[in-house]
C-alpha cells in the first residue's frame, strides 16, 4: 500500500456514525490516520480487497491500524499491529487496476482493540472506543495559541504543505483536533505518530506534538541555512569564474603572461639548474605536468605546488668545501673547548683520512656523557674546524616515526621529516647535523623514530634515504652525523651498534677552574655588558664556587652562579658605587648566599658503622654512604633507602660474610642471636640498585661490629661473593672524578679494574691514592687499620 495523508476536520461528523463492537482491520504502513483526517490509500492483495468490499456492502466502516512491519508482503498477523487504531470510514472507492482499489477514507475515532476474532479471510476485531481526557482550560488554550504560531512557521519553511492548513488549524478550538491536525502534517516517524494516536489526555498529547514540531522546526532551519549558505557559495563561485575568464582575456589583450604559466616555467627552470638526480627529476617532471592541467584555485594545486617548492630547493649537488688543514682544525677545537682530548682526536683522525682519500664516508660519532659536559658544542666547533654548515635536531621526547621519515603526501599539510627540513634549511648536502639527545626518543601507536633513525645513520643505506613525503632517494652519506647522549642503556641495540661511541666524562676541579677562566667567564662578561678590566674574579673565588655552591659533572651550574656574579657587580657599577670589582675567595657569598655544599666525608665517617661509596648515576658519578646500626632484639636484617633487589641481595651477602667470619673479625659468634642490624643508605627518595656497593655494605657491618670507625678521606667501590672475593664493577671514571670532587684521598678498587684508570686525568691519578684489592681481607685491613685481624680469616684472591 501507499498512503499520502491530508485532513480536513470540518468533513464529517462521528455523531451520525454507529460503530460496531466488531470491526474488520485493514493493517497500513508508514502512516496513521488519525480522527476527521482524510487519507487517500491504494489496498492490493486479496484478502484486503474483500475487506472492502465488504464492508462497502455493510456500513463502509473499518477499522485501520498500524503495522510494526516494514512491508505487506505477508499477511498481517495480530501481533504484527499496535493495539490502538482509527475506525475511518470509506468515502470513495475506485478499481484502478486489476490488483488494486483506490479508497478514500476519514478517520471517526480512536479505538483500542480487546481481541481479535478468527472467522474469516481477513483479520477482525473486537474493539473498545477510547474517550478524551482532561478539559478545556487556560494552561491548555495557550498550549493551543503556541502550537498554532509553531505551526505557521512550518508552513512558512514546507512549501509541500498546503497554505490552507494555517487558516484551518487557527480556527480549530479542540486541543485533541487540532494535536490530530498538526501531528498527521509533520515529517515525524510512524512510532511517533502512533504514540500521539495513543496519548488519551489532550494536555499530554499538545505537549507531545510542541516538543515534535519544535524539533521539526529547527531541522527545516538549518535546512534553510545550509541551502542559503550553498547559493551563496556557487554564486560566489560563478562570479570569481566569471572575473578570472575576463581577467585572462585582458592580460591576452595586453600581452601578458598568465601568473599560473609563469609559476610553471618558473618551476621547469629551477628542476632543468638544479641538477636533480634522474629519479628526483622525473619524479618533479610528472608532477610538474599535472600542475599545468590544473586550476590554481584547486586544493590540489597548492599541495603539488608545496611539493615542487621542496624538491627544487634542496641541495642536491650543494656542498661546502672542507677544509683538510689538521693544525686549522687543532687550533678551533683548542679554541672552543678545553681537554676533550679523545673526541679531538677522532676528528683530527677523520680529517686526515678526508685529506688522503677525498671521497671517504663520513663517521657517525656518538658522545655520551653527564650534562653539561660540552657534548653539543663540540658539535658545532667540528663544524667551524671543517668549514660546513651547522644543524641541531632535538630528539628528546620525539614518539612518532614521520618526525624522522615525513608524512605521506594523502596526508592535509604533510612535510618532509625533520632530516629532510635540516638539509634545506643547511643549503649544503654535507653539513654536520647534530642529533641531540637520542638517548630520550620514544615510541607509540605512532610508530618507532629509533627505527627509522637505523637508515640514517647506517653509511651502508643512508646513501638513498627515502623520506615519505619526497617519496624519491637522497643522499645523506656526505653529511657527518654526530649524535648525543646521557647513557646508553636506552639506546636500543641495532642503532647503537651503527654509532662510534666517545665518552665524554665529568671535568676535575682543576679543568673547571681552567675552562671558566677561558671561557665562561669572558662569555659572561659579553651577556651582561661588563669588559675584563670591570670584573676580575681570582682562582680561588672559582675554587670556591666550584666545591661550594656547585655538584656536577658539567659546567652548566657553574655559569650561572658566575653569571649571578656578573649581574651583582652590574648592579654596583649601574648604581656608581663602584668602578671595578674584584672578587676573591671570602667575597664569593656576598653574591651567591652561605655556602651550599661542604666536604662531610670526615664527618659522617667518624663514628663506627659508617662507610663511604661510590655509585654511577646518569650525570656522573656520585658519593654513596652506607650506615650500619643494631639494636637489641630477635635477629633479623631491615634495608632502607630504595635499595633495588640486586643491592638487597649484596646486603645480605655481607651479613652472612660477617657471620661466617665471626671469630676472625673478633665479633662474638652468637651476635646476630640477640640483635637486629638494620643498614640504611641515606638519599631515601633517591632509587638505588646495583652490585657495586657491597664492599662499602661489608665494611659498614665490620665497623659497626668491631667499634672501629673506617679510615678518613677513603671511599670504595666492589662487588663481593660469599668466599670474600672482591669483583670488578663498572664506571670506575665517572666514581673516581666524584671522589676527586668531594675530597677523597684514597680510593680502594678491584684489582680487575686497575686497567680502567687509563681514562682518568693524571692530574686526579697523582692527586689520589689507589689501593687496588682481590680479597674482603685486603679491604677490611685498609678501611679498618686498628681491627686486628685475627688467624682463619682467609678469602681466595683474584687474579693479580
Amino acid at each position: 500500500m501507499t498512503h499520502q495523508q491530508q485532513g480536513d476536520p470540518s468533513q464529517g461528523e462521528d455523531d451520525a456514525v454507529k460503530i460496531p463492537d466488531v470491526l474488520p482491520v485493514l493493517p497500513v504502513i508508514d502512516v496513521a490516520l488519525f480522527p476527521k483526517m482524510v487519507l487517500p490509500m491504494v489496498v492490493r492483495g486479496k484478502e484486503s480487497q474483500q475487506l472492502v468490499d465488504d464492508a462497502m456492502a455493510k456500513d463502509r466502516l473499518i477499522g485501520v491500524v498500524v503495522s510494526k512491519k516494514k512491508d505487506l508482503m505477508a499477511p498481517a498477523r495480530p501481533e504484527d499491529l499496535f493495539s490502538v487504531g482509527t475506525v475511518a470510514q470509506i468515502l470513495k472507492m475506485a478499481q484502478t487496476e486489476e490488483k488494486a482499489t483506490q479508497l478514500l477514507v476519514q478517520g471517526i475515532a480512536r479505538f483500542r482493540i480487546k481481541r481479535y476474532v478468527a472467522d474469516g479471510p481477513y483479520l477482525r476485531a473486537e474493539i473498545a472506543p477510547v474517550a478524551e481526557q482532561g478539559a478545556k482550560d487556560m494552561e491548555i488554550e495557550a498550549m493551543m495559541s503556541n502550537l498554532v504560531g509553531l505551526f505557521h512557521e512550518i508552513l512558512a519553511y514546507s512549501p509541500y504543505l498546503p497554505k490552507e492548513l494555517g487558516p484551518l488549524s487557527k480556527s480549530l478550538d479542540d486541543g485533541g483536533m487540532l494535536a490530530d491536525l498538526i501531528a498527521s502534517s509533520l515529517n515525524i516517524s510512524k512510532e511517533e505518530k502512533q504514540a500521539i494516536l495513543e496519548t488519551r489526555d489532550v494536555r499530554e498529547r499538545l505537549k507531545e506534538v510542541t516538543r515534535l514540531i519544535n524539533r521539526e522546526k529547527q531541522v527545516l532551519e538549518l535546512g534553510q541555512k545550509i541551502q542559503s549558505q550553498v547559493k551563496q557559495d556557487m554564486d560566489k563561485s560563478q562570479r570569481e569564474f566569471y572575473l578570472r575568464q575576463q581577467l585572462k582575456a585582458i592580460k591576452q589583450e595586453l600581452g601578458e603572461k598568465d601568473e599560473g604559466q609563469l609559476q610553471i616555467e618558473e618551476y621547469r627552470t629551477k628542476i632543468a639548474e638544479r641538477g636533480l638526480p634522474e629519479e628526483a627529476r622525473k619524479e618533479a617532471e610528472r608532477e610538474l605536468e599535472r600542475l599545468a592541467r590544473m586550476h590554481p584555485s584547486s586544493a590540489e594545486y597548492t599541495v603539488t605546488s608545496t611539493y615542487l617548492d621542496w624538491i627544487t630547493s634542496l641541495p642536491w649537488n650543494t656542498s661546502t668545501k672542507d677544509i683538510v688543514d689538521i693544525r686549522h682544525a687543532r687550533k678551533v677545537l683548542n679554541e672552543d673547548h678545553y681537554d676533550l682530548d679523545k673526541a679531538k682526536k677522532r676528528i683530527l683522525e677523520y680529517l686526515a683520512v678526508r685529506k688522503l682519500k677525498p671521497d671517504s664516508k663520513g663517521p657517525i660519532l656518538c658522545f655520551v656523557g653527564p650534562p653539561g659536559t660540552g657534548k653539543t658544542s663540540l658539535g658545532r666547533s667540528i663544524a667551524r674546524a671543517l668549514g660546513r654548515k651547522f644543524v641541531r635536531l632535538s630528539l628528546g621526547g620525539v614518539r612518532d616515526e614521520a618526525e624522522i621519515r615525513g608524512h605521506r603526501r594523502t596526508y592535509v599539510g604533510a612535510l618532509p621529516g625533520r632530516i629532510i627540513q635540516g638539509i634545506r634549511r643547511a643549503e649544503s648536502n654535507n653539513p654536520v647535523f647534530v642529533l641531540d639527545e637520542i638517548d630520550k626518543v620514544g615510541a607509540d601507536f605512532r610508530g618507532d623514530p629509533a627505527a627509522a633513525l637505523l637508515e640514517v645513520l647506517d653509511p651502508e643505506q643512508n646513501f638513498s634515504f627515502s623520506d615519505h613525503y619526497l617519496d624519491v632517494s637522497f643522499d645523506l652519506s656526505r653529511v657527518m652525523f654526530i649524535t648525543t647522549a646521557n647513557v646508553l642503556d636506552t639506546i636500543p641495540a641495532p642503532l647503537r651498534d651503527r654509532m662510534e661511541v666517545l665518552d665524554l666524562p665529568g671535568y676535575t676541579l682543576d679543568e673547571k677552574v681552567r675552562i671558566a677562566q677561558r671561557h665562561l667567564l669572558p662569555r659572561q662578561l659579553e651577556a651582561h655588558g661588563l669588559s675584563p678590566d670591570q670584573l676580575r674574579i681570582t682562582t680561588g673565588a672559582f675554587r670556591r664556587i666550584i666545591s661550594g655552591y656547585t655538584r656536577e659533572a658539567g659546567l652548566r651550574n657553574l655559569e650561572r652562579e658566575i653569571a649571578a656574579v656578573c649581574r651583582g657587580t652590574a648592579s654596583l657599577i649601574a648604581e656608581g658605587k663602584k668602578e671595578a670589582v674584584r672578587v676573591t675567595a671570602r667575597d664569593v657569598h656576598k653574591y651567591l648566599g652561605p655556602i651550599r655544599f661542604r666536604a662531610e666525608v670526615k664527618e659522617r665517617i667518624s663514628i663506627p658503622g659508617v662507610a663511604a661509596g661510590l655509585a654511577w648515576t646518569q650525570t656522573g658519578g656520585d658519593l654513596l654512604f652506607v650506615e650500619a646500626a643494631k639494636m637489641k632484639g630477635k635477629q633479623g636484617l631491615t634495608l632502607t633507602g630504595q635499595l633495588g633487589d640486586v643491592m638487597k641481595e649484596s646486603a645480605t651477602a655481607a651479613l652472612s660474610f660477617v657471620r661466617s667470619h665471626a671469630e676472625a673479625l673478633g665479633i662474638e659468634d652468637d651476635f646476630y642471636e640477640n640483635h637486629e642490624i638494620h643498614i640504611h643508605v641515606p638519599a631515601g627518595a633517591i632509587p638505588k640498585d646495583g652490585p657495586s656497593a657491597g664492599v662499602t655494605i661489608l665494611t659498614a657491618l665490620a665497623s659497626l661490629l668491631t667499634g672501629k670507625p673506617t679510615k678518613q678521606d677513603l671511599a670504595m667501590t666492589g662487588e663481593i661473593t660469599l668466599r670474600g672475593q672482591v669483583l670488578p664493577v663498572g664506571g670506575i671514571k665517572e666514581k673516581v672524578l666524584a671522589a676527586h670532587r668531594a675530597g677523597i684521598k684514597a680510593i680502594i678498587l678491584p684489582s680487575w679494574n686497575r686497567k680502567d684508570l687509563v681514562d682518568v686525568p693524571l692530574s686526579v691519578r697523582k692527586a689520589m691514592e689507589f689501593h687496588f684489592v682481590d680479597t674482603m681481607e685486603e679491604v677490611l685491613s685498609i678501611a679498618l687499620p686498628g681491627i686486628g685481624l685475627r688467624a682463619g680469616f682467609r678469602s681466595p684472591r683474584g687474579p693479580s
